[in-house]
């Protein structure tokens, strides 16, 4: 099964770096997971702007990595490419669509991996094999470059085995990046309302913030259910268009795989007034955010309500119902692992900042990842 689509394979010492295959990296099929793509593609003419980091600070670049097709799903399956093994349990998804750039890092392939994340595809992978993740703000990395999926939604970010590695990816992806000097000092601690969750991964995370030493403020958040009807419809609208070319094309739609083929069929159908009733609540959903860090400087809540199904399910869990409306907001969220007591497998605990935060989210990331105390198999 590939974690990689193109291996690369490049000599030199120094930091390993893993790319999601929707990236261009210059001379290298960009195959965004999909045959259709591939069976059409040529070596990209130049690097995407996001790789100019990497490139000045010659880091090897080990690959392009497998995700799912089109970055359309949050499981990890890819029918045409094999999908990754999840490094906890091979039985196990690895989640998506970031599913190789996870496994890189989890099976320590690379110190860093580049992912994309439109509604959780950065996060879920993140939490389902163990590793960090970081969704940047929408529009601080530029997506010049990167197979589009949904561009308002759309952001690049790293991932890796601990907060040091995104950090140290974050400093790739904007030369100059350091952390706060001092972490959050009050947490806002999420319930999203009407959203069922294990109580184990509840416990778990309340654990990690009482380990954390840092002061707690439970919140309420109404509105999940909408927003995530509201970032589904946009995400549907965009991705029509995006991928419009390869479902007019007789050849190339017939090269798409039956699941994401179907999807965009059904994207297709969204209407422009249900798009614009969508942007008219991303407006208010906003608000609702900015009214949230007015309590607390970060919020906190699961990234995944559950641990990672088997593979063998299929892959129809709802992966991104506690990512996708953070998209929504245009916010930067990490995913950390965290011990889950009694489980084998670790939950993963999201933080979520203001837009631009992410050197604070980090930094206070780094101590709960220090009191928590994950320590991967």
């Amino acid at each position: 099964m590939a974690t990689f689509i193109t291996r690369l394979d490049q000599a030199g010492g120094g930091l390993r770096l893993a790319v999601k295959d929707l990236i261009d990296v210059q001379g290298v099929l960009t195959t965004a997971g999909s045959k259709a793509v591939a069976d059409r593609a040529i070596p990209a003419l130049a690097d995407a702007p996001c790789m100019a980091g990497a490139r000045a600070a010659g880091v090897v670049i080990v690959g392009k990595t497998n995700l799912n097709e089109l970055a359309y799903g949050a499981s990890g399956l890819n029918e045409h490419f094999g999908t990754p093994v999840n490094p906890l349990d091979p039985d196990l998804l690895p989640g998506g669509s970031s599913s190789g750039s996870a496994v890189a890092v989890g099976a320590g392939e690379a110190d860093v991996a580049y992912g994309s994340d439109t509604g959780g595809s950065i996060r879920v992978p993140a939490a389902y094999c163990g590793v960090a993740g970081l969704k940047t703000t929408h529009g601080r990395v530029p997506l010049d470059g990167v197979w589009p999926l949904a561009p308002s939604l759309d952001t690049v970010g790293p991932m890796a085995r601990d907060v040091a590695g995104l950090v140290a990816g974050m400093a790739l992806l904007e030369p100059g990046f350091a952390i706060s000097a001092d972490s959050a000092v009050t947490l806002g601690r999420v319930r999203a309302t009407g959203e069922a969750q294990d109580p184990a991964i509840e416990a778990a995370l309340d654990e990690a913030l009482a380990r954390g030493g840092i002061g707690v403020a439970e919140l309420e958040l109404d509105g999940w259910g909408d927003a995530l009807t509201a970032v589904y419809t946009i995400m549907a609208e965009e991705a029509a268009i995006s991928d419009g070319t390869l479902m007019a094309d007789p050849l190339s739609r017939a090269g798409l795989g039956s699941g994401v083929r179907d999807r965009l069929a059904q994207a297709a159908q969204v209407t422009a007034e249900d798009a614009e009733v969508a942007r008219r609540f991303q407006r208010e959903w906003k608000d609702t955010f900015d009214r949230l860090f007015q309590a607390a400087q970060l919020l906190v809540l699961p990234t995944v309500p559950f641990f990672p199904p088997p593979a063998s399910n299929g892959g129809k869990e709802p992966h991104t119902r506690l990512t996708a409306p953070i998209n929504l907001a245009g916010l930067p969220a990490l995913a950390l692992p965290v011990p889950a007591p009694g489980s084998r497998l670790p939950a993963s605990l999201q933080l979520i900042g203001p837009a631009g935060s992410e050197e604070l989210i980090l930094a206070t990331g780094a101590v709960l990842e220090a009191a928590a105390g994950y320590r991967r198999p």
